[in-house]
Parts: structure tokens; C-alpha cells; sequence
């Protein structure tokens, strides 16, 4: 990407970006740790990840923080949409295809 960035038609966008940062991926703690925080952020403070589901989402995110929020998201649309209590790796799968179907 970076390196898109500074040819052609992009260079003026290069030439104007001042801050770069390049966030690296998070291990499987730090990702568990991440989305405990995010859900008590929004107020819940109880288990809504299974641990499989957890290592499923790191593991497919490769731990990109983004990525990860992203499958986060869709493992508990699908486990709402199923009726389930908290996202196990069955909801964790069928986010997983639904981000990465083409």
C-alpha cells in the first residue's frame, strides 16, 4: 500500500501526509483483552465470546485490530440471528464466511 500510495496519481496524497504510524497485530491475549474491554465499554460485563470463538476470530483477523472488530461484530449478529447467549465458534464461523465470501 505504501508503496501504491507514492506512484502516479497518489504522490500529491503522499506528499501530504504528515503522521504515519503502523499499528502491529495484537497476540491472541491482547485480542481477548480487546474485546472484553470494547463490550464493557458498551456496558456488559459478562462472557458473550466462547473461548474457541475468540481464538477463531484472532486467528482469522490475524490479529489486525480492524479485522478483528469487523468479525467481532458479525459473530454477534450471528449469534443474535440464531438465538444463541453468547457467540461460539459455530457463529464465529459463519461470520467468518460472511466477511471473507467473495
Amino acid at each position: 500500500m505504501r508503496h501504491k500510495i507514492k506512484l502516479g496519481v497518489l504522490a500529491a496524497l503522499d506528499q501530504r501526509i504528515q503522521v504515519r504510524y503502523n499499528m502491529p497485530s495484537m497476540n491472541g491475549e491482547e485480542t481477548a483483552s480487546c474485546l472484553v474491554h470494547y463490550l464493557a465499554l458498551a456496558g456488559r460485563t459478562d462472557t458473550l465470546f466462547s473461548d474457541d470463538a475468540i481464538t477463531l476470530i484472532h486467528d482469522t483477523a490475524r490479529g489486525y485490530p480492524r479485522a478483528v472488530n469487523n468479525l467481532a461484530v458479525q459473530a454477534l449478529l450471528s449469534a443474535y440471528a440464531e438465538g444463541k447467549p453468547i457467540v461460539d465458534e459455530t457463529s464465529a464461523r459463519a461470520a467468518v464466511a460472511e466477511v471473507t465470501a467473495e
